[in-house]
């Protein structure tokens, strides 16, 4: 018969050690879900960053497309804008078509690709996202897109070619789209200095008293 010495028994921790184990445990996990949290935040503004990047690139290619369709129209041919934007992929004025955009790009900001149009009659003069969401970008744009600043909506960043309009062209003017604010009220007229001031105590005509 072996001597084998009994295994020592194992005593639990005592219940306020497991309540410090467990609090401690709690702690990380809630400090986890905040540093998750702020990440999805931060990733989503980056997102949306990058997105009105593409939106000002993509619809600055819109509009520089309007633009060499107008003028690039034949000899002897009057210039027009394109009635659609198909006609700026394959401009048929010609005997071989000319490409005045690579390819129709999708609003970056819906990922859709219909945009809004803004138009001259039947013609195309302008394209706009139709996203109503607030833009991140508030300033700093170009000298073409100054008027993008402290805009309400992507929907008020209008890519217009302004060109047509100073050739005659009746194109709307679009370029503000959020309502004009409401004029103050003009101020009242001043007294007339011949006017005496009033005076309480001064007694007026009629009967006395």
């Amino acid at each position: 018969m072996s001597n084998c010495c009994p295994a020592p028994c194992t005593q639990p921790p005592p219940k306020a050690e497991r309540g410090v184990v467990l609090l401690a445990l709690l702690l990380a996990l809630a400090l986890l879900g905040i540093g998750l949290m702020v990440a999805v935040d931060v990733w989503a503004i980056t997102r949306q960053r990058e997105r009105e990047q593409e939106l000002l690139f993509v619809g600055d290619q819109y509009r520089q497309a309007i633009q060499r369709y107008y003028y690039g129209a034949p000899p002897g041919v009057a210039r027009v804008l394109p009635a659609s934007l198909d006609d700026l992929l394959e401009d048929d004025r010609y005997p071989v078509p000319v490409h005045h955009l690579r390819r129709p790009y999708p609003d970056p900001i819906t990922g859709s690709p219909e945009w809004g149009l803004v138009r001259a009659g039947e013609r195309i003069a302008a394209v706009y996202s139709l996203s109503e969401a607030k833009p991140l970008k508030q300033a700093g744009f170009a000298a073409a897109y100054q008027f993008f600043a402290d805009k309400a909506s992507y929907r008020d960043w209008v890519f217009a070619f302004v060109g047509a309009r100073r050739s005659g062209n009746e194109v709307p003017a679009v370029l503000p789209t959020t309502p004009a604010p409401t004029p103050a009220p003009a101020p009242a007229p001043a007294a007339s200095s011949n006017t005496p001031p009033f005076n309480p105590t001064r007694p007026t005509r009629g009967n006395p008293s």
